[in-house]
């Protein structure tokens, strides 16, 4: 299909350049080597970094430097509070889409990074190729496994031991596979077991350790699959588990929840254990709570702005020092103050909401990533 020309705007250019110029432009005199460019130099216009960020990191004890994750661009990191961000991944990375990060507790210099965005989408990079594992803080990196996991969406360390980790396998977004569910590690990555498993179509969507008693976790299931028309988010898969074993054993929850959902994300409460928020696809879906650590259910929330589009949502984050305090991540980023009961909208540079990093010392120091950047 031809375009048709602006005659108009085309001529006025031509006016324009001649009358600064003292003639037409032409192959031996054009207008970008007039002399009056002679002098000008490049610099940077934008964007300093950008794109969608999944995955987010702060340090504890360190205010000044953060991690992002980008589903293109690989791992970055900041040492100024993000006024200047480097390339940690290049050379090191066989993949570029960061599904997830995090940091030991108890010692910093030790990071496991996942690949393969988790936040669904039908324009999507590459998946991921498994998992990476720093021991100097971001400077040398070694691959340490999980090659068909596809797409990562949490992983949790043991608070005191930096060996002991559980990863979530979202797995393969466009068919059936057996590789996903919750991945064991107790060597630092170099074996892992495969210590819960629902079914070829749901993968883990998220996983949340309980930071007084590591043996109990939450995992969240999500029974998905995408088709290049539409998203399949749902099924006899989803639902949310517990372990108290540290993983070896786990039970599902139903009392109170949905008997049918799709994405759920989970957090358990530092401030208080038996806290359990969860954040649900459902019919009459929303925001769960639990106060007998995950035994009971109540829904505390259905409003639709914490749960739409969920498939590319649902993320959850329990306060580390409030417990009645909880961030749900959409299109806005939500804060409730009344356990869920009420959310208002945190004000941020950009939209769509995708991971929510709060220091556990100071719960005022957050980093937010979303389809912005960090």
């Amino acid at each position: 299909m031809k375009h048709p020309v602006n005659w108009l705007a085309f001529l006025t250019f031509a006016l324009m350049a001649t009358t600064v110029f003292g003639q037409a432009p032409d192959r031996q005199s054009s207008i970008f080597h007039a002399p009056l460019y002679n002098e000008l130099e490049w610099r940077n216009v934008g964007p300093m970094r950008g794109g969608r960020s999944v995955a987010v990191s702060g340090v504890p004890g360190n205010p000044m430097t953060y991690f992002m994750g980008t589903t293109g661009g690989g791992l970055w990191k900041t040492t100024d509070g993000g006024i200047k961000w480097k390339n940690i991944s290049d050379g090191h990375f066989n993949s570029g889409s960061v599904g997830a990060i995090a940091i030991a507790p108890s010692n910093t210099d030790i990071i496991y990074a996942g690949m393969g965005e988790h936040a669904v989408r039908g324009v999507m990079t590459s998946h991921g190729d498994g998992m990476y594992k720093s021991e100097d803080g971001g400077k040398t990196w070694k691959y340490i496994g999980l090659p068909d996991s596809r797409h990562i969406a949490s992983i949790n360390i043991h608070p005191e031991d930096p060996d002991k980790l559980f990863v979530a396998v979202q797995g393969a977004l466009y068919g059936p596979t057996e590789e996903r569910g919750v991945y064991k590690s107790e060597d630092g990555g170099e074996n892992w077991r495969k210590v819960l498993y629902v079914n070829e179509t749901t993968g883990a969507c998220d996983l949340s350790m309980d930071a007084h008693n590591p043996e109990v976790l939450y995992a969240g299931m999500w029974d998905h699959q995408r088709f290049p028309w539409k998203i399949r988010s749902g099924g006899n898969g989803s639902g949310l588990y517990k372990s108290t074993d540290f993983g070896e054993s786990w039970h599902r929850l139903y009392n109170g929840l949905p008997k049918s959902m799709g994405k759920v994300g989970i957090s358990v409460s530092p401030a208080d254990p038996n806290v359990v928020y969860a954040n649900i696809e459902a019919e009459n879906g929303g925001v769960f709570r639990s106060d007998d650590g995950g035994e009971l259910w109540q829904q505390v929330n259905s409003e639709r702005v914490t749960y739409a589009r969920s498939w590319y949502y649902m993320e959850i984050f329990a306060d580390p020092k409030e417990k009645e305090t909880v961030y749900v991540l959409n299109a806005p980023m939500l804060k409730s103050i009344d356990g869920g009961q009420t959310f208002e909208r945190i004000k941020n540079p950009h939209g769509d909401q995708h991971d929510l990093w709060i220091n556990p010392d100071n719960p005022g120091n957050r980093i937010l990533g979303n389809d912005g950047g960090a």
